[in-house]
């Protein structure tokens, strides 16, 4: 089960206005996994939980670097960030939020 149906997702115009960057700055935010994003009926968008005072969640870039280093693309990192993980007993990135990035990376490291 996934939070991705109850997920806020934000498209790039909305970050550019949320985060005052340019498009690109947007863009290359994601590229680098500062911010995770999705194609949505062919349109880019981040769940608007990937941040945090109007920047991207700190603990998100080192967490998804962690994934994508575990073999996941950018799609299953987003994904698990927003599904339930029962070890966690929340989603990865709720955890993350509440202060818990050292068990949200200890989990995301053992699944290499």
């Amino acid at each position: 089960m996934t939070d991705v149906e109850q997920t806020e997702w934000l498209t790039i115009p909305e970050l550019v206005e949320r985060l005052g960057q340019s498009p690109g700055r947007i863009r290359r935010l994601i590229d680098d996994r500062h911010l995770l994003g999705a194609r949505i009926d062919g349109v880019l968008k981040v769940p608007a939980s990937f941040l945090r005072d109007d920047a991207p969640l700190p603990e998100l870039h080192g967490t998804a670097i962690v994934l994508a280093d575990a073999g996941f693309s950018d799609d299953e990192a987003l994904e698990w960030f927003l599904a339930e993980e029962e070890s966690l007993g929340t989603t990865p990135i709720a955890a993350l939020r509440a202060g818990r990035k050292s068990e949200v990376r200890r989990i995301a490291q053992a699944l290499a």
